[in-house]
């Protein structure tokens, strides 16, 4: 989802924060007049726009990022009808949920940096036509080989919105409000996985597995649709660039230039920048490893309910699929109470010491205090789910777990990546693309041994381990706290 390209702009996790001390702007100004800045209360610059235009496009961002979500965990539901028309292996069956998430490792190092030399709405429209292009593939596929190219493909063109969106909020809102629309935003990412085993799982049960695909492709078409008509471009050193092209054709004059015209990288630079510079940051990072392998853990585990809850609900309460995917809606409502949590607690909290510590900044440690709550009561959602999994136990008993679950994950996540943010903010798109590409890796490889744990070790012993394991990674926002 940085570097200091140019004098105006930097950028932050794939987001432009552009010169927004206006004084500044009108120095560079008056010591450069052919330099393009925005003015005073510019209507081209996002930031100001109106408020109702900003949430509408922050919706917007979080539909076309509950699209590529839901996309990515929709065939848990329908793995048995996969299995019995192309006969293929429950493993492999698995994959076309896996390897979705797989593309999501090399879609960031594409379109982040693309985003950031041509645009966020280029970068909007072009994939999302290619991701609706594979899902239609899918939908149409002859054989297991096809479908799961598809399914890979589709994934790293789904990684566009997932990288983009976030950057568009950035763009359009100022630092007050930003934190508040990022953490509404971060529900679609956990609400999509969720809700796609259920509609799956309905359909799997009473019609072809092909209609889940051409739901899916509605669904995309409705948002390419969306994104063509409503999603204008955000990225300010994009927009500075067309209005010096104006100025330049109104004044005839060619001396007008805005910053961004004047960056000059070498093939060489920008490949070592976009695949190299990342993991030179990660692997000298300890901080940055661990707080990694703690995010990748958690995104993986979320991953994993998909085989875990058809066992539990399933196999032992005697649910269909589709009911059994109903049995995850608590985890995006717990992840729900969680931003309501943030906005009105933690986010208030930051606000007053931002403002008492100004004109300093906050330590980013002061992010990880929501995590202290989490990290224990992620690791007590497991135990509670796997050993209230009996058949003689109601099924609302491991059912309610999910909101434990999903509003730990929600804090973890929002305690953690803001974190991250502000300790490496000169660095932070290298450390943040590091930090996708392997919990993305996580996400991809946890549903394929999930269900063999599940299985083999029962889902009391089985949800033990993973607890056992999430004990042992909560000290970790303590020990960078202290």
């Amino acid at each position: 989802m940085a570097d200091e390209q140019t004098k105006a702009s930097s950028t932050l996790s794939g987001v432009s924060v552009i010169a927004e001390d206006e004084s500044e702007a009108g120095r560079e100004k008056e010591l450069d007049p052919y330099l393009v800045q925005f003015d005073k209360n510019d209507p081209r610059n996002p930031q100001n726009w109106t408020r109702a235009r900003k949430w509408y496009l922050t919706m917007a961002s979080g539909i076309l990022v509950l699209n590529a979500t839901f996309a990515s965990s929709s065939p848990s539901g329908i793995f048995t009808n996969l299995v019995e028309e192309f006969h293929m292996s429950e493993k492999v069956g698995i994959l076309t949920l896996s390897l979705f998430v797989a593309g999501y490792c090399v879609g960031p190092m594409l379109w982040g940096p693309l985003s950031e030399q041509y645009g966020r709405r280029p970068i909007h429209v072009w994939p999302f036509l290619g991701f609706l292009g594979f899902q239609i593939g899918a939908a149409l596929a002859p054989n297991t080989a096809s479908i799961l190219v598809f399914r890979f493909l589709g994934g790293t063109f789904a990684a566009a919105p997932l990288t983009n969106t976030g950057a568009l909020i950035s763009d359009i809102w100022d630092a007050e409000t930003r934190g508040k629309a990022l953490a509404i935003f971060t529900v679609a990412p956990f609400a999509g996985p969720a809700l796609g085993p259920t509609v799956a799982g309905f359909i799997g049960g009473n019609t072809s597995w092909r209609y889940l695909f051409w739901v899916l492709t509605g669904f995309t078409g409705f948002c390419f649709i969306l994104i063509i008509f409503t999603v204008p471009e955000t990225y300010a050193p994009v927009l500075l660039a067309q209005k010096a092209k104006e100025k330049r054709k109104e004044t005839s004059d060619p001396q007008y230039y805005a910053p961004m015209e004047k960056e000059k990288w070498p093939l060489s630079k920008r490949i070592r920048h976009v695949l190299v510079r990342p993991w030179v940051i990660f692997f000298h990072e300890p901080m940055l490893i661990s707080l990694t392998f703690y995010m990748s853990f958690v995104y993986g585990c979320l991953y994993l309910l998909f085989e875990a809850y058809p066992i539990v609900f399933t196999g032992a309460h005697g649910f269909n699929a589709g009911l059994s995917g109903l049995m995850l809606l608590p985890v995006p409502i717990g992840g729900a109470f969680a931003v309501v949590l943030y906005i009105y607690y933690y986010n208030p909290q930051y606000e007053a010491e931002s403002k008492r510590l100004s004109p300093k900044s906050v330590p980013p440690e002061f992010r990880l205090s929501m995590t202290f709550i989490a990290g224990p009561l992620f690791a007590v959602s497991f135990f509670w789910f796997g050993w209230t999994s009996f058949p003689s136990v109601s099924f609302w008993v491991p059912l309610m777990s999910g909101l434990l679950m999903g509003f730990s994950i929600q804090l973890i996540f929002l305690g953690l990546f803001n974190y991250l943010v502000d300790a490496y903010i000169a660095v932070a798109a290298s450390a943040l693309a590091a930090t996708t590409i392997v919990r993305s890796l996580f996400g991809a490889a946890f549903p394929l041994f999930g269900g063999d744990m599940y299985n083999v070790l029962n889902p009391r012993w089985a949800s033990t381990v993973l607890g056992c394991i999430a004990i042992a990674l909560v000290p970790i926002p303590f020990v960078l706290k202290r």
